[in-house]
């Protein structure tokens, strides 16, 4: 046979399989992804449930069985009841093949000095904790190596990422006790300014980093502690890519060119993203996966404020009920759009498309949202976004580094930064204090 007549039959084959209607590809899909979900298990980058627990529980985990369907909880007393079901339990992640999972050790931003240093610590011990008492399920987990060790012992790795400069102090020495408990990425920002970065939805105050900011990122290197850019502003996101020596990470963030949002990474940045060989894990976040979902978001918004912004501004100012009720006339009026599966979809097609399939991941952000794209309501969902995936063409190797050979290249090399950066004498600003 002619290497012509093999590469007509290669067609052929194609076509037909292209031909089938959906639901005679899907069963071969889900099989395919299944494989490959098993021996690469998805690790995601951004998961809220520590808070849920803190919130919704006084940190007690007595109260909660993380064994059975949080979906399913009867709402919980002194809790508001249209908070959404959890997104997250022990059954659903192995349902979801999810093989490592970064807790975001996160804390409101209002909440700043020797009381955000407090707080941060109680979520890192609500952490631990939460492992300890699943030994049969979660393990910790510190480095790239710790992550495929807990696989092979059959647990679900546990990692911290905390989410907000504004959780240090402005002390480089709580950074690196953070890294000591195990903390192994920092987001430099939340949704506010701190004292030496600016957030992607304040307004800019230090035009990116501040000259303590870029120490901070000099110290994350050496510890071996991962760059976060998720929430930062775009000069944030400039000036951090080009004081860092080692790979950076967006642990939760989108495609600007698909949704134009400053919580989105545009086409230059992703651009030097994979100069830096870093990586952007893909948030389910619907206001940043959809844009009509973002547009609605912004005129809901608008909506609350025209009926009732005390203390001068509003239609029926002061009047609470009325404006309630003015404001349900126009949601029925105005029926909110719906972000989808296949949108999140899209934004890592995107990332590929321009960074190259090296940068991208799964960031979900799931309990740390109120609510999710269709097809995408919880961590058991995690193969259906790799099924969609799989039918637009991915190869494996591409979906394998999605699910976790991205992220494990990216903290390897972060290790090795540390490794080479150690060998030196630490800078005299290591022990800077502003």
């Amino acid at each position: 046979m002619t290497s012509g007549q093999c590469l007509k039959i290669i067609a052929l084959c194609v076509g037909m399989w292209e031909a089938l209607p959906a639901t005679a590809q899907a069963p071969q899909v889900a099989g395919r992804v299944e494989r490959l979900l098993t021996k690469s298990p998805v690790i995601d980058a951004h998961n809220d449930l520590l808070w849920e627990l803190r919130d919704r529980y006084g940190s007690d985990l007595a109260k909660i069985d993380l064994q059975s369907d949080t979906s399913r909880l009867p709402p919980t007393p002194g809790v508001p009841v249209d908070l959404p079901p959890l997104m997250t339990d022990l059954p659903r992640l192995r349902a979801g093949h999810v093989g490592g999972q970064f807790w975001s050790v996160w804390i409101p931003g209002s909440v700043t000095g020797p009381a955000a240093v407090k707080m941060t610590l109680e979520q890192i011990d609500l952490a631990k904790r939460m492992v300890q008492r699943y030994p049969e399920h979660l393990g910790m987990a510190y480095t790239a190596d710790d992550i495929e060790r807990a696989g092979k012992a059959g647990r679900i790795a546990s990692l911290l990422g905390i989410e907000g400069g504004h959780q240090i102090d402005n002390s480089l020495p709580m950074l690196r006790q953070l890294y000591a408990l195990g903390a192994r990425y920092l987001t430099l920002t939340h949704t506010s300014n701190n004292a030496w970065a600016d957030a992607g939805t304040d307004n800019p105050v230090h035009k990116g980093l501040s000259p303590f900011g870029l120490a901070v990122i000099q110290e994350m290197n050496r510890l071996g502690m991962v760059v976060d850019l998720s929430h930062v502003s775009r000069a944030t996101m400039l000036a951090a890519l080009s004081a860092s020596q080692a790979p950076v990470m967006f642990s939760h963030s989108n495609a600007r060119a698909l949704v134009d949002h400053p919580r989105g990474v545009d086409d230059e940045v992703l651009a030097l993203v994979a100069k830096n060989r870093g990586i952007v894990m893909v948030n389910f976040n619907p206001g940043y996966v959809s844009q009509a979902v973002a547009t609605y978001e912004a005129a809901l918004a608008a909506e609350q404020r025209r009926y009732n912004a005390p203390p001068y501004a509003g239609l029926y100012i002061g009047q609470p009920e009325r404006a309630a009720a003015a404001l349900e006339e126009w949601k029925r009026n105005n029926p909110a759009p719906r972000a989808t599966l296949a949108m999140v979809a899209d934004h890592m097609d995107h990332i590929r498309k321009v960074a190259g399939a090296d940068s991208v991941g799964i960031g979900g952000d799931l309990d740390g949202i109120n609510d999710t794209p269709d097809g995408l309501d919880g961590v058991d969902k995690y193969p259906r976004l790799f099924d969609e995936l799989a039918r637009r063409g991915w190869s494996d190797a591409d979906l394998a580094k999605a699910a976790r050979g991205n992220i494990l290249r990216v903290l390897r090399r972060n290790e090795e930064v540390a490794r080479q950066l150690q060998a030196k004498p630490a800078p005299p600003d290591a022990v800077f204090t502003p």
